[in-house]
């Protein structure tokens, strides 16, 4: 509905409420109009009946007065409908610019979230490369690193070359990668070496960390550096003994040992979900295997029921005729009657045999279906439990894995702030979420209203329409009514009055044919 429908339905509305106000003003100035003493009695001679024609004609003057007063009040209320109507579509106005302001706040928190998602995405990429980075240069520079600082150690120290001389003639088989991390945490926790037996000889050597390294101080005074092996290759001269490594093993004990705690933690979880797994492969293969053995009865089933539908098939063409042949041979005598009736006998019986086996082969035939379908929902949910259990083993190992980056803690705290500016930005996206929906809600009940308001004009249409239908009525009744007491005046004057001339007669025709 236009703006100026609504405000042509109320002026009709205000014109047609202010129309029985206006009769009513007329009736009001019918009464005084009737006494001897008003001015209008002077237009008409001084009979005892002239005042009916007087008040016919002041009743008509005081209506027009009474109706330029209801057009000026209807004008009035026109100017005020007119000012409401430009004040609700100021108002309509505003909600449109509310809603476009809304919206483009929405595309922009939108925006905002989706490119937080992509930063977190390229971030997490990023880290990734990182790691992968760090662990292939960790691989190439822990041999070159550790020579380097084994000679600037023997620089330093002189006494130390012949011993750095026997550990490089017996460092060949004992190269450092990084298959010995394990070995490696194993020294630091023990504050030892680790000794390994060849075919030849038993030979020490010492793993040192070489991010480490720095820390790292050779001595020559300790004697714990190296335990006695028991052969002949593992005694080394007396004055060239390293000392104990001077690092902050006692700090990093604690450490180690968590780590070691942690690692057997993740072995034990790691094993029992080998476990669960190698459990879950031999339910599904013995499944598949019940699968394949009812697959294989149900195909028997439908082969036996293909058989019995011949034989049955066989049976009914045999059984039609001889029903056929039955008529010809009933002639024959009460002996051949008997005789097919015991045949028909036993047919009707392997009939109803026939079908008994029937209806129980189909209802196997139902059973076997519905167990197969519960078993191929069993087969698919273990299949998504396995898919879950490896996903969780894939995301284990990479948690492992990646847990020995340096740069893992600042990355870390990086995510978590950009998690944390992507809760921000959800909440204030809920919260315009939720104003949005207020907002709805309230622009729902104002077009609630407005159907209120435009029913409520219908009704006041229909209303004004029976009203003025009653005033047409009531004025028609009135006129008729006056149309007889004027008739029956002028009658009785006739009647009564015993001068005929038209001086006293003329005048109240004449009025009459006015009115």
């Amino acid at each position: 509905m236009n703006l100026d429908s609504i405000h042509r339905l109320i002026e009709e509305t205000r014109i047609f409420q202010m129309q029985p106000t206006s009769v009513k003003p007329v009736c009001d100035l019918v009464a005084p109009a009737s006494s001897p003493r008003d001015t209008c009695s002077s237009c008409f001679p001084l009979y005892g009946l002239q005042s009916h024609p007087a008040h016919k004609f002041c009743a008509r003057w005081c209506s027009t007065s009474d109706w330029d007063l209801c057009e000026e009040l209807r004008l009035r209320e026109l100017e005020e409908v007119k000012a409401r109507a430009a004040q609700m579509e100021k108002t309509m106005r505003w909600w449109s610019d509310c809603t476009a302001n809304w919206r483009e706040k929405w595309s922009k928190v939108r925006a905002e979230r989706n490119s937080a998602r992509e930063e977190g995405r390229q971030l997490r990429m990023k880290l990734e490369l990182a790691m992968k980075e760090l662990s292939a240069l960790k691989k190439q520079q822990s041999p070159s690193h550790q020579k380097e600082e084994l000679e600037a150690r023997v620089s330093q120290d002189p006494k130390l070359a012949s011993f750095i001389d026997v550990a490089y003639a017996q460092r060949d088989p004992f190269q450092i990668g990084p298959k010995m991390c394990e070995s490696i945490r194993e020294c630091l926790g023990k504050r030892e070496f680790p000794t390994k037996e060849n075919t030849n000889s038993k030979e020490e050597v010492s793993v040192i960390d070489p991010l480490r390294l720095n820390e790292m101080k050779l001595n020559l005074d300790c004697p714990d550096l190296f335990k006695n092996g028991g052969s002949e290759n593992c005694a080394m001269r007396p004055g060239l003994r390293l000392q104990a490594i001077n690092l902050p093993l006692e700090n990093r004990v604690s450490e180690i040992s968590a780590l070691q705690v942690h690692l057997d933690e993740f072995q034990q979880i790691l094993w029992k979900e080998r476990e669960m797994r190698l459990s879950l492969e031999k339910e599904i293969e013995r499944l598949e295997s019940a699968l394949s053995v009812w697959k294989w009865r149900y195909e028997e089933l439908k082969e036996l029921k293909t058989t019995d539908v011949k034989e049955f098939n066989v049976l009914h063409g045999q059984h039609k005729d001889e029903m056929e042949e039955i008529p010809g041979d009933i002639k024959e005598g009460p002996k051949s009657q008997n005789t097919k009736d015991r045949v028909i006998y036993e047919l009707r019986a392997e009939l109803g045999r026939l079908q008994a086996a029937n209806t129980s082969e189909s209802d196997k035939r139902e059973t076997l279906e519905a167990e197969r379908r519960g078993l191929e929902r069993e087969n698919r949910r273990l299949k998504v439990q396995v898919k879950e259990m490896e996903e969780l083993l894939d995301r284990k190992n990479r948690l492992s894995a990646n847990s020995q980056g340096p740069d893992f803690k600042t990355s870390q705290i990086e995510l978590q702030e950009k998690n944390k500016e992507l809760l921000d930005l959800q909440h204030a996206y809920h919260e315009l979420s939720r104003q949005h929906q207020a907002k709805t809600a309230d622009l729902a009940h104002a077009h609630h209203l407005m159907g209120q308001s435009e029913a409520e004009v219908r009704k006041l249409r229909l209303r004004v329409e029976e009203l003025k239908q009653g005033l047409h009525q009531t004025e028609d009744k009135l006129q008729f009514s006056c149309w007889l007491v004027l008739a029956s005046a002028v009658l009785r004057l006739l009647s009564s009055s015993r001068i005929g001339d038209s001086f006293s007669v003329t005048p109240l025709v004449r009025h009459f044919v006015i009115i």
